[in-house]
């Protein structure tokens, strides 16, 4: 009996937490620039482009710079190992 319990005490020590994982959603959507900062495509520009004026749909060309607040918490929550 007192092997069974040395097993089960080593085999308790060597369990570590698991490993965090980026979310696939985010990996897709997000890049990390050189400087960690996060960019990310403008919204508003997937349907309903008729009724946009012209110079909306300038604007909105390209990818964007998120704020601080935002790119801080999308980093910690969805991007723990980073995204290049």
């Amino acid at each position: 009996m007192p092997n069974l319990l040395f097993v089960f005490l080593n085999a308790k020590e060597s369990i570590n937490m698991p490993k965090m994982k980026t979310h696939s959603g985010a990996k897709k959507r997000f890049k990390l620039t050189a400087t960690g900062k996060v960019r990310a495509s403008q919204a508003g520009k997937q349907h309903f482009m008729r009724r946009r004026t012209k110079a909306q749909l300038r604007n909105q060309r390209g990818t964007t710079i998120l704020c601080d607040e935002d790119a801080k918490r999308l980093v910690k929550i969805f991007l723990p190992n980073g995204t290049n």
